[in-house]
């Protein structure tokens, strides 16, 4: 899905109060993000994603009750336009400042602390979309790299439901990065919640653990980040599980954009050669 074919899908949705081409474009990945006036419409990428939309807006709902500071949802219910699923959220006012990690931990020891919620929260399938990310990818990407990609998926996915955790087990974010939160005149608000889980706290810290190991993360940035969770996730002898797993997850993920991005094809290169290489130290760039 690129801008068109959304501003397309914008347009038929009829939910912003002017015409869907004096939308802003804030994102473009697996939805495309809009804002106009006070309001953010995000447009998935294609059906598949419906059900995760409609789980974002519950969670929304959910933590508005808990007052968790959080993306509130301008509308409780998730429309299908065209094969797309589209929800509309509050507009949040400009960023005073950039994320930090350390406001990131603030959220989490938040979200961490959160009882169950009175509707059922799905495990976090942190290898779920691999299938569906080689199979967008096509034959863009070499069969034997994605061949290896599914044997990795099965034996992570194996040895992460073998792992005894240290910290209970509860709701998660998911996806806890520091573009996840946003930084607003009233402090850090969490966002994109489509991946809310109940599983494992650690599946919340190994990500910016993975941050610094792969992604250049300076270390005083992640020392601030644990310093204000309160633990580092390193010491924990799972961590190299849930660690490769996401590994996995993130490579099959830049696979589905090789088809019409060179850039994301390079940055695909690099990191399955990484992974078959065992090199936990090379750097790998967002994407």
């Amino acid at each position: 899905m690129d801008e068109t074919r959304a501003r397309e899908v914008l347009a038929a949705a009829g939910v912003l109060p002017g015409p869907a081409a004096d939308a802003r474009l804030l994102a473009l990945g697996e939805n495309a993000v809009f804002a106009a006036g006070d309001l953010a419409v995000k447009v998935g990428r294609d059906a598949e994603l419906l059900d995760r939309a409609r789980h974002e807006l519950t969670v929304a709902l959910w933590l508005a009750e808990e007052n968790v500071p959080a993306v509130r949802a301008a509308a409780e219910e998730a429309l299908l336009v065209e094969g797309h699923p589209v929800t509309v959220w509050h507009r949040m006012p400009d960023p005073v400042r950039p994320a930090e990690p350390r406001d990131l931990a603030e959220l989490l020891r938040v979200v961490h602390a959160l009882p169950s919620p009175p509707f059922p929260l799905p495990p976090r399938d942190l290898l779920g979309g691999v299938e569906r990310w080689l199979r967008l990818a096509g034959d863009a990407i070499d069969p034997a790299d994605a061949a290896f990609l599914r044997e990795r998926r099965d034996g992570f996915a194996a040895a992460a439901a073998a792992l005894t955790p240290h910290l209970p087990p509860g709701p998660v974010h998911g996806d806890a990065l520091p573009r996840n939160v946003h930084i607003g005149p009233g402090g850090p608000v969490l966002v994109d919640l489509e991946t809310f889980s109940a599983d494992l706290r650690e599946h919340d810290l190994v990500v910016m653990a993975l941050s610094h190991d792969r992604y250049g993360l300076p270390a005083e940035a992640y020392e601030s980040f644990t310093e204000v969770y309160g633990w580092d996730v390193r010491e924990w002898e799972g961590c190299g599980v849930l660690r490769g797993a996401r590994e996995t997850a993130s490579c099959a993920w830049v696979a589905q954009h090789a088809p019409t991005n060179p850039k994301a094809r390079a940055e695909f290169d690099r990191r399955v050669a990484s992974l078959r290489e065992g090199d936990e130290k090379v750097r790998w760039y967002p994407f």
